[in-house]
């Protein structure tokens, strides 16, 4: 749930500090208030993009900040910690976004610093928006499928299909590139195989190769690293060289521990450099002798090499691409040599992932045709409270001739408005007032079902009016008893209804103007001004005693 809410230099707001409440909240003021800067905030803390030119004019900073409590956190640690951000402390999740003209913005969640993705992915648990172009969205049969899906909880049970269904589309995909490709010759197999052939002979594996690079570089400077070795080893060994030169001083070290005790510890030391000196030595001179390459060596290094660096320009410049060509390389060579036997082996994996398909799709058209009557009851239940006092709503469930990546079925609601008339798809409605409602039946339905906290609706309500604004405020408050529920809303009906009611008002003058939104739920009398303003007028005596009377109702 929502608690805290912050603002700074968001539009033509300044700043402000909003406490929040559960239940059912109600936002009003004039057109052109400013009521958007409220649903902009949200929706930057739920991840939406958004750019410096969102930045009050005059400021530098524009910054929003929310505090949500959860009474059990235990589901959002688990996602925050899938983020790898830090958990809730005491249920608490903070949200804080920044957005500076001249430095990069910044977004911490729960004091971490965080990306969008992993806002967004936080933004998709605790808010749902419901806004003006929700009515359209309606009228596509898609759209009509996932709200069905989603009351019936199929979320799980459709991904996995939906990954076997992709899986099966590509084998069938792979059977009829092999049914239309062209049979090798046998001048075109035995040019695949040699290509196999020289590729095993490189030895392609990460030791190999760098082994061979080694080699190649080393016998490429054979003659000056055998130069370099019998110099070094000459330094030791030749007349007056290290070794000489140190045999003189170990005699001596020794001859001066047998004069004075103390320094058998400088013997000691003496005679183990002469010991590692005369190592060192034997080692350069091994060295030098391992450079010295045969001719028949140099030759099949490089042989080897010339092979390596043509199937690096071939293939691609690494091991492993030039081993999935290989692989690759092989894999069309054995299907070719039993292509048929191949074929009937793909056909009848595929039949079988077909069968497995058609058991999936059973069960979710199973689920959705038991999900759609009671959807399509409830949702028609709802409609009677909000004005339609014949209507007829249903959602047709309809077989498709093939499998698709929805399932075997997709489906349609139909609805009539009146007694008498014939029911139709939804995009075959007229009046606008007609969608409004009957999408607000629907996401009320769903949002029963819907775990996501809050929930907020961008002028629902448009196109209704009287009686019928009455019900969908009880509708909202409704709603309000199991979720967090904001509302933007022009009907007086409605707000009268919300626990909680703020207020945006537009302050102007010669010079500025500025956007301030403040609570009137506290304040009886500047809560029935409002409502009368929305009534028609603020200073009418039948609009304030109307709206005493809508809020003691």
């Amino acid at each position: 749930m929502l608690q805290y809410l912050k603002i700074s230099n968001l539009a033509l707001l300044d700043s402000v500090t909003l406490e929040i409440d559960a239940g059912f909240t109600a936002v009003t003021g004039e057109t052109g208030a400013g009521k958007s800067v409220l649903l902009g905030a949200l929706g930057m803390l739920s991840g939406g993009r958004t750019d410096k030119g969102k930045i009050r004019q005059g400021a530098d900073l524009l910054e929003v900040e929310a505090a949500l409590y959860f009474e059990d956190a235990e589901l959002m640690n688990a996602h925050l910690l899938d983020l790898e951000l830090s958990p809730c402390e005491d249920g608490v999740l903070v949200l804080r976004r920044t957005i500076h003209r001249s430095k990069m913005p910044k977004i911490q969640i729960n004091g971490s610093l965080a990306t969008l993705s992993q806002l967004q992915a936080l933004g998709e648990m605790w808010i749902d928006f419901h806004g003006p172009g929700e009515p359209q969205k309606l009228f596509k049969e898609r759209h009509q499928l996932r709200m069905l899906d989603a009351y019936a909880h199929q979320g799980v049970a459709l991904a996995e299909y939906q990954e076997c269904y992709h899986a099966w589309r590509a084998a069938l995909n792979e059977i009829e590139t092999l049914e239309s490709s062209d049979r090798l010759d046998e001048g075109a197999s035995d040019y695949v195989r040699q290509q196999i052939v020289q590729m095993d002979a490189v030895d392609l594996s990460a030791e190999s190769i760098e082994a061979l690079e080694r080699d190649f570089s080393r016998m490429s400077q054979a003659q000056a690293l055998i130069q370099l070795a019998r110099q070094c080893e000459g330094a030791v060994n030749e007349e007056d060289g290290l070794a000489e030169r140190l045999s003189r001083l170990v005699a001596q070290t020794q001859r001066l521990a047998e004069l004075d005790s103390d320094s058998k510890s400088l013997s000691e030391r003496a005679h183990s450099l002469q010991l590692e000196l005369q190592d060192l030595g034997e080692e350069i001179g091994r060295m030098a002798s391992n450079f010295d390459y045969d001719t028949e060596a140099i030759e099949l290094i490089n042989e080897r090499m010339q092979l390596w660096q043509e199937l690096r320009r071939k293939h691609g410049g690494t091991i492993e691409m030039v081993l999935a060509k290989r692989e690759a390389l092989a894999k069309k060579l054995a299907v070719q040599d039993d292509l048929e036997g191949v074929l009937n082996e793909r056909r009848a994996v595929a039949d079988k992932m077909e069968g497995d398909l058609r058991k999936r799709a059973k069960a979710i058209t199973a689920k959705r045709t038991v999900a759609a009557k009671a959807l399509g009851k409830k949702a028609k239940s709802l409609l009677g409270a909000l004005g339609f006092k014949k209507v007829q709503l249903a959602i047709e469930i309809i077989p498709l001739a093939a499998l698709a990546d929805c399932g075997d079925c997709a489906c349609r609601f139909i609805f009539a408005a009146n007694a008498g008339q014939e029911m139709q798809p939804l995009n075959k409605i007229a009046s606008s007032g007609e969608t409004a409602r009957v999408m607000l039946a629907l996401k009320t339905v769903l949002a029963e079902a819907d775990a996501t906290p809050l929930l907020v609706f961008d002028e629902v309500d448009a196109n209704v009016g009287g009686e019928v604004g009455r019900a969908v405020g009880a509708e909202l408050a409704r709603l309000g008893k199991k979720h967090q529920v904001f509302c933007v809303t022009h009907l007086p009906q409605v707000a009268a209804q919300a626990q909680q009611h703020f207020l945006v008002s537009k302050i102007q003058d010669l010079n500025s103007t500025a956007v301030e939104i403040g609570p009137v739920h506290g304040k009886q009398q500047d809560r029935v001004d409002e409502l009368a303003r929305m009534l028609g007028d603020r200073n009418s005596d039948s609009a304030r005693v109307h709206a005493r009377e809508l809020l003691r109702n």
